[in-house]
């Protein structure tokens, strides 16, 4: 990736439609899309006509919300999901550049389909992970090494300590690695890139402020991690399985709660 920046600001591209407010959450529009959002679908289509590359410059965050007739506010919240998906990087003091990432989604089917904050792209993408780590915890409890037993363990002590200590940083790493550790440990490497790559979705959805903080279902979620660890352990692949599915249906479910507390208060 280069993060050089640009010796001059890229040339502005032609100007880009005014981004549509957001619905005060009263409930009249199902297609609710908040204005960050598509605010951050403009400010792509700049990139793209504009023909910006990686380490060029763009315009500052008054004058993107001059252009796209919205507030500094909502251009700060599109440039932090931006930002979870590889495609810009703001560097105190000196602006916001172009990125190329290679931890972020490259194909366009999934980075251009799905929506952050849209129930049903959540719920789908849940049936997805849940398919995949499934099948990947189940491979796990009869394949996993020593080595990959101690780094799911290691993982799932480190989440408790986020916890514990009320770290959100820590608990977030830690989930990330337990997660990568249980999928690398069903020794199919499609799994491996299928699990990391609906988790990079998923953090898209934490970026914009779900699950920022450690609560109740935090701790919920140490103790899950924990059964699936047992499970995986112990060698049984269908409790294995059971434990991860119940997991990530939780999961699921405060994620659910929270997209419909923002939309309907």
């Amino acid at each position: 990736m280069n993060d050089t920046p640009a010796t001059e600001a890229a040339l502005p591209a032609p100007a880009l439609p005014a981004a549509p407010a957001a619905v005060n959450g009263s409930g009249e529009r199902r297609d609710y899309r908040p204005g960050y959002e598509v605010v951050a679908e403009r400010l792509l289509e700049y990139i793209a006509e504009a023909r910006l590359v990686a380490g060029d410059r763009l315009p500052t965050e008054n004058d993107l919300a001059q252009m796209l007739d919205t507030s500094r506010a909502v251009v700060r919240e599109a440039v932090k999901i931006l930002s979870a998906l590889g495609r810009v990087r703001a560097h105190k003091g000196r602006g916001l550049f172009v990125a190329d990432d290679e931890g972020m989604l490259i194909t366009s089917r999934w980075g251009g389909f799905f929506r952050p904050v849209d129930i049903d792209h959540v719920l789908m993408l849940f049936e997805f992970r849940r398919v995949q780590e499934m099948a990947a915890s189940s491979l796990a409890a009869t394949r996993a090494t020593p080595s990959e037993l101690r780094t799911i363990e290691i993982a799932m002590q480190q989440c408790r300590q986020g916890f514990t200590e009320r770290q959100v940083d820590v608990f977030n790493q830690a989930d990330d690695d337990f997660h990568a550790a249980l999928a690398a440990a069903s020794h199919n490497a499609f799994l491996v890139s299928a699990v990391r790559d609906a988790r990079r979705l998923q953090r898209q959805s934490s970026a914009i402020g779900i699950h920022d903080t450690l609560g109740e279902n935090t701790l919920s979620a140490v103790e899950e991690h924990e059964a699936i660890y047992r499970a995986i352990r112990d060698g049984r692949p269908d409790e294995a399985a059971e434990a991860t599915a119940a997991h990530l249906d939780r999961t699921l479910e405060d994620y659910r709660r929270e997209i419909q507390r923002r939309l309907f208060g």
